[in-house]
């Protein structure tokens, strides 16, 4: 008898969990704006997710500046602070271990533009409207 060798394609029940559990934490600490360095004063950053690897060791955090303005420079500062930030987040998450975090520009905003565009353009429009003229 086979014994079935499928693994999961995408994250666990627990790897969203978690990730959702870091992903608040680091909200709430940004806004209180605890964070001490002058690219991010002033800054107002979104956290729209948060990818864990499988072991939870590595929370993988995609931010974005309110407005897009010096993203790479802010994603620069926080992994420079990533240590600072993690012992700021480690409290609130209740886990054996607090996970190393990693900080990167969300693009998802810029790729929803890029498809956006692209569903809007003459092209699409007109073959949209060949395929109406078929039925």
């Amino acid at each position: 008898m086979k014994r079935d060798t499928h693994k999961p394609t995408g994250p666990t029940q627990r790897m969203l969990r978690v990730g959702e559990l870091v992903r608040h934490a680091l909200a709430q600490l940004f806004s209180r704006g605890e964070i001490e360095d002058p690219l991010l004063e002033g800054k107002v950053i979104t956290v729209p997710e948060v990818r864990m690897t499988p072991d939870l060791k590595l929370a993988n955090a995609y931010v974005m500046p309110l407005g897009g303005e010096g993203t790479d420079e802010v994603v620069a500062a926080l992994n420079r602070h990533h240590k600072f930030i993690r012992g700021r987040i480690a409290p609130e998450l209740d886990l054996k271990f607090a996970p190393d975090l990693k900080f990167f520009v969300d693009n998802t905003f810029e790729e929803f533009g890029k498809i956006d565009a692209l569903l809007r353009s003459e092209r699409v429009q007109r073959d949209l409207r060949d395929d109406e003229d078929d039925e």
